[in-house]
């Protein structure tokens, strides 16, 4: 049997619940935007009920501590299908064995949730050292990222913390979706299509008047702070991978 869900945690909670409410044996979940039906396999499409959702997770806040609670949020966050698949799993193996079988790293399903969820951890840390603001001509500092992995919840506190006196967005162009602070809470936003080409734009009338000139001077600042004997290349993209190059400004000429 297949479990078909929508890709959403509320779904996927949900799909653990009608497993253990109708008990079908081993099943297959797909997500709803990847799945095609066939004649020859029987499918299930969980909808989403937020009292369901709610019970299993209070259940697996019982069962797992704050650690392994944020495991599998950060795994979730990957949006990976077997990422999903091995929730699933490991959210039925963390309900029918004793407490403390999270530590059974010989599981299938708990080793993945634990290495995938490293990988978003990752993610996350390197967005926070290496995303760099432009200040716009309105006055807002902005910044457009495509990160492998959902990590905007995560970053939210520590850019908040950080620049608690700046209104700041960060978008994402991969997911279309941001959070903006404005100097008291960060919120969700959305932009259309043509805000997020705006959004985009580098030069020109978005930025402030000083901008490019700071742009300049860090690179110079860079330029001049680099000893050309001691480049090490390969050491250098180890620690900063070619992928983030794009968001920072020392680099934008490179």
């Amino acid at each position: 049997m297949i479990y078909v869900i929508d890709g959403s945690l509320e779904s996927l909670l949900c799909a653990v619940f009608e497993w253990f409410e109708r008990k079908p044996g081993k099943i297959m979940l797909q997500l709803e935007k990847y799945y095609q039906p066939d004649a020859f396999t029987t499918e299930f499409h969980v909808y989403k009920d937020q009292k369901k959702a709610d019970r299993v997770w209070t259940g697996l806040k019982k069962k797992l501590d704050r650690g392994w609670m944020r495991r599998f949020y950060c795994t979730f966050l990957s949006e990976s299908a077997q990422a999903y698949s091995s929730l699933f799993e490991f959210t039925c193996y963390i309900f029918s064995n004793p407490a403390g079988s999270e530590g059974n790293y010989g599981n299938t399903h708990v080793l993945a949730v634990a290495q995938t969820a490293r990988k978003v951890e990752r993610e996350k840390h390197r967005m926070e050292a290496f995303i760099r603001f432009q200040h716009s001509a309105d006055g807002i500092f902005y910044c457009v990222i495509d990160p492998d992995f959902n990590v905007l919840p995560l970053i939210m506190n520590h850019f908040k913390n950080r620049y608690a006196d700046q209104q700041w967005i960060i978008y994402d162009l991969k997911r279309h979706y941001g959070l903006y602070y404005n100097l008291e809470k960060a919120e969700e936003v959305n932009l259309t299509p043509e805000e997020e080409k705006n959004l985009q734009k580098t030069t020109g009338e978005l930025h402030a008047i000083k901008e490019n000139l700071y742009a300049t001077l860090w690179k110079d600042y860079f330029k001049s702070t680099n000893i050309a004997a001691r480049k090490n290349t390969k050491l250098h993209v180890q620690h900063v991978p070619k992928r983030y190059w794009k968001y920072l400004t020392e680099k934008m000429d490179t």
